[in-house]
């Protein structure tokens, strides 16, 4: 069963998925299964595959495909599955993508490719993917200049998303990015094109500030779901101190995870340390944490634990009067 395609009322929290790995470097299809399990107790709503916490680079086509169809034949439509599709040739793209549409993908994400430096040469290539991907492909961009070096701004991604109905949604990771992300909704406040989706990557590192500025949710791939889902209901519902204390409690870990070098290491030994993939292991080439980096670790899992149970207590004593 496919979930809906795509659309620009996306809204909540779309975790970017690990690429679960045996020791020997197979891809894991049990532990990607429990993964997903994971992911949907959690109650994301939606989940993204093939990023770059995916490793992708290190995939091959077929095993691209085998992993995209066995995650949305396990999601079975429950919720929306994004594929992250990038490549640097376009009929590599249109190939997978094909594929994972049949299969049952809400949509497509798509980065600009890397070394393009003028908007001219943006916009060319940006007209130029969906073209062959169809106009009937739902399409997230992926604004990442740290990763592309490709830089959008406010102005040009305006005109894209003006110009080209299937981009229904912006990924943006772009920082310091917050007035960036002002200015995108500013556009829309103005009347100058429809409203799109804005969901914000970065690990969640400016996640309540973000919201503050008019984005849907979140499409990050912390090793705690849970915390971006709860911080985005307590914002919508209104509770935004309660939204921001919550984050609190998560954000040294959140921090931890965000390294550069090994930061996916960090988040892979947390999925394992919860039961969720059999290894932590990144494909070669890949970190792997030392002693140290496990000893801290172990130190702001504990210390998370303790701030959730300052967070309960009252709670637990409104329960106790009642």
């Amino acid at each position: 069963m496919a979930a809906k395609p795509l659309d620009e009322t996306a809204r909540g929290v779309y975790i970017i998925s690990a690429t679960p790995f045996t020791e020997a470097g197979d891809i894991d299809f049990d532990s990607t299964d429990r993964l997903v399990d994971f992911y949907l107790d959690g109650r994301v709503d939606g989940i993204v595959i093939l990023g770059v916490m995916g490793e992708a680079p290190k995939l091959s086509a077929a095993e691209s495909l085998e992993f995209a169809e066995r995650v949305l034949k396990h999601v079975n439509g429950r919720v929306q599955v994004v594929v992250g599709v990038s490549s640097a040739g376009n009929l590599n793209l249109k190939r997978l993508t094909d594929k994972v549409m049949t299969l049952g993908a809400a949509g497509v994400m798509v980065s600009p490719m890397a070394g393009l430096k003028t908007d001219e040469q943006i916009e060319t290539y940006i007209a130029g993917a969906i073209r062959d991907l169809g106009l009937q492909v739902p399409i997230v961009l992926q604004d990442y200049p740290q990763l592309t070096a490709v830089h959008m701004s406010a102005s040009l991604l305006n005109r894209l998303f003006a110009h080209h109905p299937s981009l229904k949604m912006l990924k943006h990771e772009d920082v310091p990015g917050l007035r960036k992300l002002a200015k995108v909704r500013a556009a829309e406040a103005k009347g100058e094109r429809r409203r799109i989706s804005i969901l914000v990557g970065n690990s969640g590192m400016f996640l309540p500030q973000e919201l503050g500025r008019g984005a849907d949710g979140a499409m990050t791939g912390v090793a705690y779901p849970e915390m971006l889902v709860g911080v985005c209901e307590k914002f919508f519902a209104g509770d935004v101190e309660g939204a921001a204390d919550l984050y609190d409690a998560y954000l040294p870990i959140v921090r931890y995870e965000n390294q550069p070098g090994i930061g996916l290491a960090v988040r892979k030994e947390i999925l394992r340390r919860r039961g969720v993939i059999g290894t932590a292991a990144l494909r070669a080439p890949g970190a792997a944490l030392d002693a140290d980096d496990h000893k801290e670790l172990d130190g702001l899992i504990a210390r998370l634990e303790r701030r959730l149970g300052d967070l309960a207590q009252p709670l637990r004593r409104l329960r106790s009067a009642g």
